[in-house]
């Protein structure tokens, strides 16, 4: 449909975007039923613009969009490259070809258009360029009869495929910042069945048109341009956290996958306790940033605890500062045992085997004793009562230091090395523990959209159990949500199979899925999600991926 009115077209110039025939009846009393029609269209055209999530899409639509309401046969859209140095073809169509390239069309294989020449001259013979570079709408009759620009590839176009191109528009497409994100291109203007020239209504609809597709497209990258933003940003914060120890580098990555890719069979689900479960994809991109984010409260988390390695780890091992001071009393014990013997003048004592005999005994329990507390210190043994009473018979040894009694271990070395299992004490667990607790508060903080609102909650609850005994709020089966069991599983999962961790023992992928299976009955872990995870082969799956490529080295 082609409005010849200048008069109508004026109008439709200064039509607000937010026009509806009822607010505005005074303007359209004034023009044709046609007019009216194409106002209409106009406005659903632009809320189509505005809710097109796709760029992929909405550049396509723009173009299908420009050509009918111009009338064109084929068409052009143009978008400027990052750099600003190129127009890179989007869109191409021509509709009596039935030429569909770019979008989801046909993949467009030719070179982008510079807009500098090879002397770094700006590019004015191609007229797309030339409108890219000059913000100006240029409108021909005849592509063949100008001389103002360069048309060799529009001929070869037309050589090649028996085109006659004829009339064209070239419009600019500008942002609210004035600036130039692409080049709208119609061709071969149809009037009663025969190719004419773009009227100038036509131009004024279509650099109007122009005008808000642009912002439509502006919006979107800028939309997208965020989210890429964020996703880096959340992606550069789990890579800090990862490299804050040097024994669970890439653990938030592989958390972050291996919930995916249950979710992802969650979704494909046909049967079982999963079928009527299908995450859209806003909610799989929520639990995704849930994934990436989880142990993000851990950078308040000091790095010694993280890595404690032994019992008495913190800057450095304090078992060697332990050795040191058994060392100090036996070397006081001797040189005051023979002081005396010397002060006696019973210098024939001193080869007597009884002194002798008295260091080599005390020799053999200082070894005995520094190995206990070195083995005491690992941590990989349980503490018994008998070996935690030895602990502190030890620690309760005196000896002399500047003139003051001084015991060998310091309250807090024993209460270290009589932690019962593993490294860590009451104190220090409590701390780890804190990092759910934290991630919440830290993510609570964020703004988050909408449809990631509950990021932190997902996010902090993956130590929760169905059973309650979880942390840090102790959640419940009716409280904890699909998601954070989603995340919890792959967690523990990746934790028990990483073979680089200073405090545990490396075990099998075996062992795992029998520790796992325990936990499943005792609710420790979602027992659906474990069955569904076991049953599609996502353990074996992860093990080809990580677990042997950290073997050959690679990962």
């Amino acid at each position: 449909m082609t409005i010849t009115g200048e008069n109508d077209a004026e109008k439709l110039k200064n039509l607000p975007v937010d026009f509806t025939p009822v607010q505005h009846s005074e303007v359209l009393c004034g023009l044709t039923e046609d007019n009216i029609k194409l106002l209409r269209r106009f406005t659903k055209i632009g809320t189509a613009l505005s809710c097109e999530r796709n760029v992929d899409r909405l550049l396509e639509m723009i173009l299908e969009e420009a050509k009918d309401l111009t009338n064109a046969d084929g068409g052009t859209l143009y978008s400027m490259s990052d750099d600003k140095t190129e127009l890179r073809f989007a869109i191409v169509q021509t509709s009596s070809l039935k030429i569909k390239m770019g979008g989801k069309g046909e993949k467009i294989t030719w070179n982008p258009i510079p807009l500098k020449g090879s002397d770094g001259s700006p590019n004015h013979h191609h007229v797309c360029a030339h409108v890219a570079l000059t913000g100006t709408t240029v409108n021909i009759e005849d592509v063949y009869e100008h001389a103002g620009f360069d048309f060799q590839g529009t001929r070869s176009f037309d050589s090649h495929t028996g085109y006659r191109s004829r009339s064209m528009l070239v419009v600019p497409m500008k942002d609210h910042e004035d600036e130039v994100i692409g080049v709208l291109q119609l061709l071969n203007a149809v009037e009663g069945g025969r190719v004419s020239s773009f009227s100038p209504v036509s131009l004024e609809i279509t650099e109007s048109f122009a005008s808000q597709a642009a912002i439509a497209l502006s919006n979107k990258r800028l939309i997208k341009e965020l989210q890429d933003l964020l996703e880096s940003f959340i992606r550069a914060i789990a890579v800090a956290i990862d490299e804050k120890s040097p024994y669970t580098g890439g653990h938030v990555r592989r958390v972050a996958e291996l919930t995916m890719q249950i979710a992802g069979k969650i979704n494909e689900a046909k049967e079982g306790p999963f079928a009527e479960i299908e995450f859209s994809g806003d909610e799989l991109k929520e639990l995704q940033t849930s994934a990436w984010l989880h142990d993000v409260g851990k950078i308040t988390t000091p790095e010694y605890i993280i890595d404690k390695e032994t019992k008495l780890q913190t800057i450095v091992d304090r078992i060697e500062i332990i050795k040191l001071r058994l060392e100090l009393h036996e070397t006081k014990f001797n040189l005051h045992k023979l002081e005396t013997l010397i002060g006696k003048q019973e210098s024939d004592a001193i080869l007597n085997s009884d002194y002798y005999s008295e260091i080599d005994e005390r020799e053999k329990t200082l070894r005995e004793e520094l190995s206990f507390l070195a083995k005491a210190n690992e941590g990989g043994e349980f503490m018994s009562d008998e070996m935690i009473s030895r602990l502190r018979q030890i620690g309760m040894t005196t000896f002399q230091m500047n003139g003051k009694a001084q015991t060998l271990l310091l309250p807090e070395e024993v209460e270290n090395l009589a932690i019962r299992k593993g490294t860590l004490t009451v104190k220090e667990r409590g701390i780890i523990q804190n990092h759910a607790a934290m991630t919440n508060k830290i993510l609570s903080q964020l703004p988050f959209p909408e449809k990631m609102k509950h990021v932190p909650y997902f996010a902090s609850s993956h130590h929760e159990t169905l059973c309650g005994s979880g942390y840090p709020r102790g959640l419940t089966a009716e409280q904890l949500p699909l998601q954070a069991r989603i995340i919890a599983l792959a967690d523990i999962f990746e934790a028990l199979t990483a073979s680089d961790r200073p405090y545990k023992k490396r075990i099998t992928l075996s062992e795992t899925m029998v520790i796992m299976e325990k936990m499943a009955k005792d609710l420790h872990i979602d027992p659906d999600i474990f069955q569904l995870f076991k049953k599609e082969g996502l353990h074996e799956e992860y093990a080809r991926r990580e677990l042997a490529a950290k073997k050959d080295g690679t990962g």
